[in-house]
This record gives C-alpha cells, sequence and structure tokens, in this order.
C-alpha cells in the first residue's frame, strides 16, 4: 500500500497521444539553452549568457523567447544570413569583442522592429553593411572597429541611430583622405567634411579622362579619313592624268546652208 498523499507510479495518469505530444514539446522549449551557456528565466523572458564560451558560430538552439542574447568575447568572424530571424521577442544583442568581419545583408532579418540595443564594437569590421544595419530602429554601438572612412560610411551612418554613449569612440582606422586616419569620425563629420564630395570629385575627373579618351579616338579616326580621302582623291587624279587624250575630229565642217 502507497503512502497516504502519495501515488504510485502504476497510480499516474499518463498523457494519450496528443496531450503527450504537447506536454513534450512545452517540456522541451522551456528547457532549450545552447551547450555551456545559461539561460536564466524570469516572468516568462530569457536572458541568454554564452559570453566567453570560444564560439566560433552562433548557436542554434536559443530559445525563441529570449529578450537578452550576449554572445561577447567569442571567436565569432561573420554574422550569416536569418542568424537571429526566430528571435522575435530580442530586445539586447552583444556581439561586442569578436573578430567578426563580415555580416550578411540579412544577417538582422526579424529583428527590425523590437531590437532596441545592438553592440558590434571591439570587432574587426571595416565597411558598415548598410543592408544588414539600415532597417534596424536599435541604437548601434561600432566603437573600436577598423573603419575605413569613405563615402559609404557616411552614408550608410546616415540610417543608422549610434548609440550616443559610444559614438566619439568610433574613429578613422584608414581613410580616402590621409588627414583623417587616426581622428573621430564624428569630429571630422561635424567640422563639414564630406566623404562623398571627395568620391564625386573622384568620379567627375574619371568621367572626364575617359570622355577625353573617346573623343581624342574620334578626332585621330576622322583626321585618318580625311587623309586617306585625300591620297585616294591624288591617287586617282595622277590617274587621269597618265591616259592618253582623245585624238581632234578631221571631218571638214562645211558650209552652212
Amino acid at each position: 500500500m502507497s503512502p497516504v498523499g502519495k501515488q504510485s507510479p502504476s497510480s499516474l495518469p499518463v498523457p494519450s497521444g496528443g496531450s503527450c505530444l504537447i506536454l513534450f514539446f512545452c517540456l522541451r522549449l522551456g528547457a532549450s539553452c545552447p551547450q555551456s551557456c545559461q539561460c536564466p528565466e524570469h516572468a516568462g523572458a530569457v536572458a541568454v549568457h554564452c559570453s566567453a564560451r570560444g564560439l566560433q558560430e552562433i548557436p542554434k538552439d536559443i530559445p525563441a523567447n529570449a529578450v537578452l542574447l550576449k554572445l561577447d568575447a567569442n571567436q565569432l568572424s561573420h554574422i550569416p544570413n536569418g542568424a537571429f530571424q526566430y528571435l522575435h521577442q530580442l530586445r539586447e544583442l552583444d556581439l561586442s569583442q569578436n573578430l567578426i568581419e563580415t555580416i550578411g545583408p540579412a544577417a538582422f532579418s526579424g529583428l527590425a522592429g523590437g531590437l532596441r540595443l545592438l553592440d558590434l564594437s571591439r570587432n574587426r569590421i571595416r565597411r558598415i553593411p548598410k543592408d544588414a544595419l539600415g532597417k534596424l530602429s536599435a541604437k548601434v554601438r561600432l566603437s573600436h572597429n577598423p573603419l575605413h572612412c569613405e563615402c559609404a560610411l557616411q552614408e550608410a551612418l546616415w540610417e543608422l541611430k549610434l548609440d550616443p554613449e559610444s559614438v566619439d569612440e568610433i574613429a578613422c582606422h584608414t581613410a580616402a583622405q590621409e588627414e583623417f586616419v587616426g581622428k573621430p569620425l564624428i569630429q571630422a563629420l561635424d567640422s563639414g567634411v564630406s566623404f562623398c564630395s571627395t568620391h564625386r570629385k573622384t568620379t567627375d575627373v574619371a568621367m572626364l579622362v575617359t570622355m577625353f579618351g573617346w573623343f581624342a579616338m574620334v578626332i585621330t579616326y576622322v583626321v585618318y579619313y580625311v587623309r586617306q580621302n585625300q591620297e585616294d582623291a591624288r591617287r586617282h587624279l595622277e590617274y587621269l592624268k597618265s591616259l592618253p587624250s582623245a585624238p581632234a575630229s578631221k571631218d571638214p565642217i562645211g558650209p552652212v546652208p
């Protein structure tokens, strides 16, 4: 006989068919957490802590109800397309202190509406992926990246909402204009400098050089054509001169009646 208040294993109700499947799915969803990470839950919201785990790829089994995802201090070098597309409740994404060089154009698809903070600081990003970040309403941290200051970067920054706490730490590692190398990017832009104007001037010069080349080719062809026709005309005239002249008529002209 079982003790009072307890049930033997054989007397516990066993869910049947669909109920068993639903129960398994719920337990599985609640227990989902990337290996070696920690996933504390509070009021139905999950914070996923995967900092300094030596990760080289973004984990696949991140809980769908995660609101915070910390992947900082790992060895991530690339953010592929759709890496976070099922994390619609995500509010903060920390990718700082990695080795990130490239970001897919659709890397942050699915996060445009809810994400509030995206930390990409202290990576190896040289060029801002405009397609990947342009649609985000989140504050973006880009400090301590080896950015190349050029027109494409300036145009990308116009569409971003930079984090004001770290914006002064964004510097030009290299630049289209050498005088801005090592200087804060915002300081250069605030002084009225436009990397795009330099880009347009370079483009205009290239177009002028190309047009001049085509013009020179046309002139050369016209001169050659005229000279060739003149030579042909001279040869034809000499040929005509070399022909024997027609003999004069010997028939007498009779009197006019």
